[in-house]
């Protein structure tokens, strides 16, 4: 098991031996897709850990845009967060129910929003309750925070970015859906879009990193399995996905292992909708 960084990834153990910390806060980030049939907002009120608040990215998100759950505008990501209790002077855990699957694209968002002491809950509700952690119904008592954001802009970017950097190669764009849809070879999910890939990106699913009781791998083995799939980590990154969520696990992971990276929101949703943008089937 890797070290815990309260900026990045923490243990089951760091959390248990923090989570009475008056300056700590957890959020339960679970979400799911339409075939995985489970209610987040359910299982959180039946169980979570004790203090957890519940963030719904299909809440906290820019209702202007038709791409689903995109970066909230600032006033209303500081709004929300103030109403959970959280602000500035927090450490922040965000776990999810898969174990990492939703939990770092709001870990991403806090970072986006200039709130730096946030990390993931290394195997997330599974791996705590596998270890006989207690969980509750109970909700957490809330007193309203102020949260100051500082929005780093340089940790997202738009189609228009990302088609230059395609072309351009400065930066080294990766895909974290499952291979067969990078190649082509498997529908997407979504209605209307096109199936491949991005020019010139590398397949990295998000499956990869993940070891079989859900917690992340150790550094080493991330920079390992970024680099037999032809990621040249010496170049910025920019991560990709379906819909801007599990880019965030590659986030994360590029994170761990200090690559500099930033996070193409609109991703597949968007990309695979335009029929301008040129689109890649097969190997990178």
């Amino acid at each position: 098991m890797s070290q815990s960084d309260p900026k990045t990834l923490v243990s089951t153990d760091w959390l248990a031996d923090n989570l009475k910390s008056p300056d700590l806060r957890v959020i339960d980030a679970s979400w799911y897709l339409p075939h995985m049939n489970r209610d987040p907002k359910a299982e959180y009120g039946a169980a979570h850990i004790a203090g957890a608040r519940y963030v719904d990215i299909d809440d906290v998100c820019d209702a202007r845009s038709a791409l689903p759950h995109m970066l909230p505008p600032v006033e209303k990501f500081m709004s929300r967060m103030r109403a959970l209790g959280i602000g500035n002077g927090h450490q922040v855990v965000v776990y999810d129910g898969m174990g990492i699957f939703s939990a770092p694209r709001v870990w991403w968002m806090f970072k986006y929003f200039g709130q730096d002491d946030v990390a993931v809950l290394d195997g997330g509700l599974p791996k705590w309750m596998s270890e006989g952690r207690e969980v509750t119904a109970e909700p957490p008592v809330i007193r309203d925070r102020h949260m100051v954001p500082n929005e780093q802009f340089d940790l997202v970017r738009d189609v228009t970015q990302v088609a230059a950097s395609a072309k351009l190669g400065d930066h080294v764009i990766i895909d974290a859906r499952p291979a067969d849809r990078f190649k082509g070879e498997a529908p997407e999910p979504r209605a209307g879009l096109r199936s491949g890939h991005i020019p010139n990106s590398r397949s990295v699913p998000f499956t990869d990193l993940i070891e079989a009781n859900g917690t992340m791998k150790n550094p080493g083995e991330l920079r390992l399995i970024f680099e037999r799939a032809g990621v040249d980590l010496t170049k910025p990154a920019i991560t990709t996905c379906g819909s801007g969520t599990t880019a965030a696990i590659l986030s994360l992971a590029l994170e761990r292992i200090g690559v500099k990276h930033a996070l193409y929101d609109g991703s597949w949703a968007e990309w695979g909708m335009y029929g301008d943008l040129r689109v890649a089937t097969g190997e990178a």
